[in-house]
């Protein structure tokens, strides 16, 4: 039965249905270009959608238009993407401070690529919709708020999506049936010898911590992050603390607070490539909703992961056996009240920025990461 969603399928014959409606594959795809920013998290959101995207397409080739965080990591690691091109910074596709003419090139040099078939995975389109268009491809296709311009395919944005199946509904839109519902990753050999260093001679457990999130209301405590270390060392578990060069203090307010030479910070040491390699040595990743948390699954390291509960709608891991959520209920800002759970393009932000998740309790955390460390795995 056509719905209102299946009516912008322009006509497209449904031929099986995935996350959504799989519709007939497009004809003569070559090359296919898939538009996604953001950070580690949203490439990690996009990975299952390339992944079936080649399946269906296995002679064509797959461009991510990404970050160059993107590209650090993707040529870092085993995965679906091909190749990646660093976008320019504009506004709603990259931010930062705009050059016109760099914009231009970036089109240009696109445009030359020829590709048979855009796909947008980057928001709801009012600013990626139309810098997708201007790639010239044969065929588009992606997501689509109200306001956002017209695609070839496309289903609607709503806010409350989880995101990889989110993608991978796109996916289905181009006749790409899912072949996996999470990212999957593995490290390159030659990063393993750093990350062995690093992970030591011992037998004991390794846990990492990541304490940071690019919303700080998406950060659990620095001395709950602390009160768990401490007890993991008790425990007889090695502590690294990880993260980016901007996640240092945070770092080091966690070793502080665990009070033990057993917790040691990395945070802004290590490239992506030996990240990996390290988080694979891991028994377990405890983290906030941000990208350490999503690579350490994409490379089948446990987590125990910590969400203020619309982030776990939209970004938690879909099964518990290897990955645990802690949640925190919190719906309105503890300063002025406002409805947390208004989110998405429509919605203003309050300017108060606390911890969302400081009603999640330490001894709750560390009974999960118990569960991936008793037996030493």
């Amino acid at each position: 039965m056509m719905d209102e969603t299946t009516a912008e399928f322009s006509g497209a014959e449904v031929v099986g249905w995935g996350v959504g409606p799989v519709l007939e594959k497009l004809p003569d795809i070559a090359k296919i270009a898939v538009l996604r920013g953001g950070g580690l998290g949203d490439l990690m959101f996009a990975l299952p959608a390339v992944a079936a995207l080649r399946a269906a397409y296995p002679q064509a080739s797959v461009t991510l238009l990404g970050t160059p965080l993107h590209r650090e990591l993707l040529n870092s690691t085993d995965g679906p993407v091909q190749d990646v091109r660093v976008l320019p910074f504009a506004e709603g596709v990259r931010p930062g401070p705009e050059d016109p003419a760099d914009v231009e090139r970036f089109i240009s040099a696109m445009v030359s690529e020829k590709f048979d078939l855009a796909i947008q995975l980057h928001g709801g389109g009012r600013f990626s919709n139309p810098f997708l268009l201007r790639l010239g491809a044969r065929y588009s296709a992606g997501l689509r708020t109200a306001d956002a311009a017209d695609l070839d395919r496309s289903v609607p944005y709503v806010y409350y999506q989880h995101e990889p199946l989110r993608a991978l509904e796109v996916a289905g839109l181009v006749g790409a049936p899912p072949v996996a519902l999470e990212a999957e990753l593995r490290p390159l050999p030659e990063f393993e010898a750093q990350a062995e260093m690093l992970a030591g001679p011992g037998k004991s457990p390794i846990v990492a911590i990541h304490p940071g999130a690019s919303d700080p209301r998406r950060r659990w405590p620095a001395e709950l992050f602390g009160k768990v270390a401490a007890a993991c060392v008790a425990d007889g578990c090695r502590v690294i603390v990880v993260g980016a060069a901007e996640d240092k203090d945070l770092a080091s307010q966690v070793v502080d607070a665990a009070c033990s030479r057993e917790v040691t910070s990395l945070a802004g040491q290590l490239d992506l490539g030996t990240l990996a390699a390290l988080l694979t040595r891991c028994s377990v990743l405890l983290g906030n909703d941000s990208g350490p948390r999503h690579l350490a699954q994409a490379l089948g390291t446990p987590t125990v992961g910590l969400y203020w509960v619309g982030n776990l709608i939209n970004a938690g891991p879909l099964g518990r056996s290897l990955h645990r959520a802690h949640l925190a209920w919190t719906t309105h800002c503890p300063e002025c009240g406002s409805d947390l759970t208004q989110v998405g393009y429509t919605s203003v932000r309050c300017p108060h920025d606390p911890s969302l998740l400081a009603s999640i309790r330490p001894e709750d955390v560390l009974a999960d990461i118990r569960l991936f460390t008793a037996s030493g795995n």
